[in-house]
């Protein structure tokens, strides 16, 4: 027997998305006159049903489910998705999995207030204050803000490509963070950002925590390479990656990091950018590293790195905890309790955090061209917060030509990405980056990776 692997369906949103106009549904057509929009909306749907997939480029996601179609209108009872060849694993005998229904919608939902019109809005606003509301907005917009609950929610970083080793232990913390009551926020797709949700369902489970939260938190860009697990019972898609950087530190309470590749780099490069800004020093915000035994040289050479780039007042900014879930969530713990009273005090409130200031450098959309890249400020003449948006820039555009279509078309078409800086600074990166490769962290097909960058000295 031949084993099916597309089927088409049909299918209404439970509860969680209003009722749309014919003018919504008109723009996410496949014949609409700026048919952009539909584009997204495809690949993002795409994604969301290929969950558990083992590819992570979207080029390559695309190709495979090419006859793939989304189609939305109108009846009489509400809005329907007709799904065409659609990946079989989103279904159990013929019936789509109701996480994976719950996130359809959500992408639904949030391109269509994210669409053209509000990005256009805001693109000419540069001033930081209308860039943090729009990610306020959209968070809102999603019901993702709930005001006067204490700090709970815990992000978690860490890559896509780990070990089963490096997944189990993100596993085993995420149920301690659950044992006492925490929630989890992660990028929502597989390896270390599947495995903290995954053990705090179980903590809470035990718990007997009936509205645990599991968010996920993602970007167009990125959603064919991280699809969302259907764990993740709060999904948001932001428009760029540098909202869903923003929304993750104003929406989170404290942040853990397991270890990863180039995209995790960047998160840590984001978070300790901000707090050596001048402006965060008195803020409380636990920042925390961990992983299984084993992972020490991991952590080793991001910490020399770091130390090596921005300075002993970066590294001062996190600790390290190596094979200890139980001390990592009594760590968070703890740290939490620092935060409710700071917030309690200065007025500010639990869900949102407005008082953190965040440099324009890391609120910019950040286009990796090649000429961007080989244009980046790599020199220690600088100040720390600024030298990190840099280095978080050139992580970000790896991300890019290692994943997203755009960017891997272009280096298959010009090359690698030329990068240049300070000698000793470049070495350092090098080095770092090259650790990612052996150790297999750049993506999950690494027998076929081949480095989209070139250091040049």
């Amino acid at each position: 027997m031949v084993k099916q692997e597309f089927i088409n369906a049909s299918i209404k949103p439970l509860d969680s998305l209003d009722t749309l106009s014919p003018l919504e549904v008109s723009q996410l057509q496949k014949g609409a006159a700026n048919n952009n929009l539909y584009h997204v909306f495809r690949q993002c749907s795409l994604a969301v049903l290929n969950t558990g997939s083992d590819i992570d480029n979207t080029a390559d996601v695309l190709e495979m489910y090419k006859n793939f179609d989304v189609q939305i209108e109108l009846k009489h009872q509400g809005v329907m998705l007709n799904l065409i060849n659609a990946p079989v694993n989103a279904f159990v005998d013929g019936e789509i999995i109701v996480g994976i229904r719950e996130h359809l919608f959500s992408v639904l939902r949030d391109l269509l207030y994210i669409g053209e019109e509000l990005l256009q809005e805001h693109a000419s606003q540069s001033a930081s204050s209308n860039i943090t509301n729009t990610v306020f907005q959209i968070l809102r917009h999603a019901n993702l803000l709930k005001p006067n609950i204490k700090p709970n929610l815990v992000v978690c970083w860490g890559g896509h490509s780990i070990s089963r080793h490096e997944y189990n232990y993100s596993k085993l913390v995420g149920y301690q963070l659950g044992l006492r009551g925490l929630n989890i926020c992660t990028g929502c797709g597989p390896g270390a950002m599947k495995g903290p949700m995954k053990g705090a369902t179980i903590a809470h489970a035990k718990q007997r925590i009936e509205n645990g939260r599991y968010i996920g938190l993602t970007e167009p860009g990125i959603i064919a390479a991280e699809s969302p697990n259907p764990i993740v019972n709060e999904l948001v898609i932001f428009p760029d990656i540098e909202k869903r950087l923003e929304a993750f530190v104003r929406l989170g309470h404290g942040i853990i990091v397991f270890p990863g590749g180039a995209g995790t780099a960047e998160e840590i490069l984001y978070m300790l950018g901000i707090l050596l800004h001048p402006k965060n020093q008195d803020i409380p915000y636990p920042f925390i590293f961990t992983g299984p035994a084993g992972s020490e040289a991991y952590f080793e050479q991001i910490d020399a790195f770091i130390k090596s780039t921005l300075g002993e007042a970066a590294s001062d900014k996190y600790s390290i905890i190596v094979n200890d879930p139980n001390a990592v969530a009594l760590a968070v713990q703890e740290k939490l309790q620092q935060v409710h009273a700071y917030r309690k005090d200065s007025g500010e409130s639990f869900h949102f955090n407005w008082q953190l200031y965040i440099p324009k450098e890391f609120q910019e959309p950040f286009d990796p061209t090649h000429q961007a890249m080989a244009a980046l400020n790599l020199h220690c003449d600088q100040q720390g917060y600024v030298l990190a948006a840099q280095l978080r820039r050139v992580m970000s555009g790896i991300v890019a030509g290692n994943v997203k279509e755009p960017s891997v078309k272009a280096i298959a078409a010009h090359g690698p990405y030329l990068l240049t800086g300070d000698a000793q600074l470049m070495s350092k990166m090098d080095d770092l980056l090259a650790a990612f490769v052996a150790q297999r962290r750049m993506k999950i097909d690494h027998e076929k990776y081949v480095p989209c960058y070139k250091i040049v000295r």
